[in-house]
């Protein structure tokens, strides 16, 4: 630590955004437009003269109540927005390199198939290469698919990382991801051309063999690594059933780089697996890495990363410095979290891939309250926040896991090798506070959520970093199919969150205050926007079909006022997009895949909760494919959405699209032969609403002949349904 005299200079600065006093105002004016519409709607009810009007009345009643309940959340976000800098250049002015503190990395993956070890290398060795000491740098692969394929990637990339690193030292290469560096407009010098040659030599192996499924004998150099992937081949062994398997490819005690530094330390890990015993996805993953990591390295700080989200800026590391562990000037603050960020985004992002308001907007506004929450990759931790709150640590039952202890032994030695095999046995956890009260939460599957909502309820807080140059960038689905079950998979999480002992609706305001559970509860109850945007989406729509009016007339006061709530809440999200280095394409992108996720995503989210409460079985944790298909690709794109893997979230889609245009033009019809504009005006825009949204999903079905098109399954299903509907509303309304 360097001495001086002078105070030392400020590390990083906080700006409250200007728009906190212009949110605060318009929140309390659309509050007083809801109570007018709830007052409306109880006039309605009270007034209702038809089973069938009551009926209706109080659809639309429960659909807006259940609208504003989740607009209010959102107002959590944008009270007190803040802006953050950091000064990572002023770090040395106040402490040495060798001081910093030592940093244990995470990284998980679980199926090679899904997630080409390739691409999982090149995530390691971008972190590998942080400008930052390397022996204080350990990178910690989980391997939960338990692969060979995995294991022969890392070792080929561990033999690279030897040339990679020096000569991103020597040539101060920003872009530190391999494939991000050789895919960029690099220098082309004798050098990058030799190591450019060695990469894809590695690429070329590690991608063979996951296309045979097997590693030949040509690929094996060394009676060591035969031994090793041996291991694999044993007749017992399989992907749900194996023992632990650890193995140090990096010791930064022995390796060295080509220039003679030190390398980081690399350690694959594979958690042993029983077909006996539950082993809680990622969460379990997690938590299997922060005990062998303990037992291993015991770096105070943690950074978790998804496999597929490299590291774009070496100094993000040293941005960390800037907060933790002790310099954030925030109370109790236990980890920083970075936005995602995401390459190879179509220009519209069709797919709203890039999820503005969840890894942007809305942190910048939990950062002016207690902190963001935990969005599950670039997130760097003080290991001490697994283990209780800052008042009450919690001892682990192994007292060489505790943050405090410190590792005086080797890495490769047999006492520590036996007790992180140990610690990463299926069985460690029983009859443990492990997933409870320590380590990462079990409870749900999206365990970052859940596991940044509970560490916050125990009294920590955290900092939102935003560079302007991206931390980490990650791929993102590029199939319409991909991205509907990951928010759904997301839906059935959140809801056994919002659900359980823990809701922040009531555990969570109690215990951090009244934004911060809004702002929790506005993510756990996400897929409660199925029944209003359904509600919206068939009802107005089969009622102008059947020339039953619902909505009040163009001259009546409350028309202004639906008009003020419809066009306030849009401008106001639209603004707050744009406001986020957003553009108004990707926002239109953005507001549709809103509409159609909770036609989709959130109503199969729903239905399997509420199964799973029930206790029948359902399909648990579903890897996200990250492969690229070519034509798959091309269209993406072109923005052409992809539909071509049946899937039966498209069938209410489908659905919504036919009533929309039916209902669009039999309502245009009607107003052309005399009918009354502005008894059904409210009933038209929705529906025209509707189908401008639709128009990919009917482009799909009726123009398109590519494979990507609507399955004529889906087509034919949806319109028979459709028909079903359009039936029992006339039936209804005749009896």
């Amino acid at each position: 630590m360097r001495t001086t005299t002078t105070p030392p200079p400020p590390l990083h600065s906080l700006r409250p955004l200007r728009r906190r006093h212009i949110n605060r105002l318009f929140a309390a004016v659309y509050t007083l437009a809801i109570l007018s519409l709830f007052y409306h709607h109880i006039l309605k009810l009270i007034h209702s003269t038809t089973p069938l009007s009551l009926f209706i009345s109080l659809l639309l009643f429960i659909s807006d109540a259940l609208l504003a309940y989740m607009w209010s959340t959102t107002q959590a976000f944008r009270m007190n927005p803040v802006h953050r800098n950091e000064f990572p250049e002023k770090l040395e002015k106040i402490l040495d390199r060798e001081d910093f503190p030592a940093m244990d990395i995470f990284i998980c993956t679980a199926d090679p198939y899904k997630e080409p070890p390739i691409n999982v290398a090149n995530t390691a060795l971008s972190v590998m290469a942080y400008d930052y000491p390397t022996e204080k740098l350990s990178v910690y692969l989980s391997d939960d698919g338990g692969s060979e394929l995995t294991m022969f990637a890392f070792m080929e990339a561990a033999k690279f990382g030897k040339k990679w690193l020096p000569f991103c030292r020597e040539n101060n290469v920003t872009e530190r991801c391999p494939d991000a560096y050789f895919g960029s407009n690099y220098v082309q010098t004798v050098k990058t051309r030799e190591i450019k040659m060695m990469y894809e030599n590695m690429k070329m192996k590690v991608e063979n063999v996951v296309e045979r499924g097997k590693i030949n004998d040509e690929y094996i150099s060394s009676e060591e690594d035969r031994q090793v992937l041996s291991q694999y081949w044993a007749e017992d062994f399989s992907r749900q059933n194996h023992p632990s398997m650890i193995k140090v490819l990096l010791n930064s005690n022995n390796d060295v780089d080509s220039s003679g530094g030190a390398m980081p330390n690399l350690i694959y890990v594979s958690r042993q697996k029983s077909n006996t015993t539950p082993h809680h996805f990622k969460a379990g993953a997690l938590n299997a890495l922060l005990r062998v990591s303990a037992s291993m390295t015991n770096s105070p700080l943690i950074l978790t990363l998804d496999c597929d989200m490299y590291s774009n800026d070496p100094l993000t590391a040293q941005r960390v410095l800037c907060y933790l562990p002790d310099k954030s000037g925030r109370h109790n603050c236990g980890y920083v979290q970075f936005p995602q960020r995401y390459h190879g985004l179509n220009k519209a992002d069709i797919y709203a891939c890039e999820h503005k308001r969840l890894f942007l907007a809305n942190p910048i506004g939990m950062d002016g309250l207690n902190g963001p929450s935990y969005v599950g990759t670039g997130c760097f931790f003080r290991r001490r926040v697994f283990f209780g709150s800052s008042s009450l640590y919690i001892q682990p039952e192994t007292p060489e896991l505790s943050p405090n202890h410190i590792v005086d032994k080797p890495i490769n030695s047999k006492e520590i090798l036996s007790l992180a095999h140990h610690v990463a046995g299926c069985n460690y956890e029983n009859k443990s506070n492990w997933g409870s009260k320590i380590g990462f939460r079990y409870g749900s599957l999206v365990e970052d959520y859940y596991t940044g909502y509970r560490l916050q309820c125990e009294g920590w807080q955290s900092v939102f970093c935003h560079p302007s140059r991206p931390a980490f960038l990650g791929d993102v689905p590029i199939s319409l199919s991909d991205v509907l079950n990951q928010n759904k998979r997301w839906s059935v999480g959140l809801l056994e969150v919002g659900f359980s002992k823990y809701s922040p609706s009531t555990f969570g305001i109690r215990a951090m205050g009244i934004l911060m559970g809004q702002a929790y509860a506005h993510y756990a109850f996400w897929a409660i926007w199925s029944f209003p945007i359904t509600i919206y989406a068939f009802l107005p729509s089969l009622a102008l079909l059947q020339g039953l009016p619902i909505f009040p007339k163009v001259h009546e006061p409350t028309f202004l006022l639906y008009t003020f709530l419809f066009i306030g809440a849009y401008v106001q999200d639209c603004l707050d997009f744009i406001l986020t280095q957003g553009t108004f394409l990707r926002w239109w992108s953005d507001q549709r895949m809103w509409l159609m996720r909770s036609l989709s995503s959130f109503v199969f989210g729903s239905i399997e909760y509420a199964i799973k409460c029930l206790g029948v079985p359902t399909h648990g944790f579903n890897v996200t494919s990250k492969v690229m298909d070519d034509e798959l690709s091309k269209r993406y794109d072109q923005g052409v959405f992809e539909f071509g893997v049946p899937s039966p979230m498209f069938v209410p889609l489908a659905m919504a699209a036919i009533l929309n245009l039916s209902a669009f033009l039999g309502g245009l019809v009607h107003v052309l032969k005399g009918g009354n504009l502005s008894n059904f005006f409210v009933q038209i825009f929705l529906a025209g609403f509707g189908v401008v949204n639709s128009l990919p999903i009917c482009g799909a079905m009726f123009l398109r002949s590519d494979k990507g098109r609507m399955p004529m399954k889906i087509t034919m299903t949806s319109t028979l349904l459709v028909g079903v509907l359009y039936g029992i509303a006339s039936f209804i309304l005749k009896i």
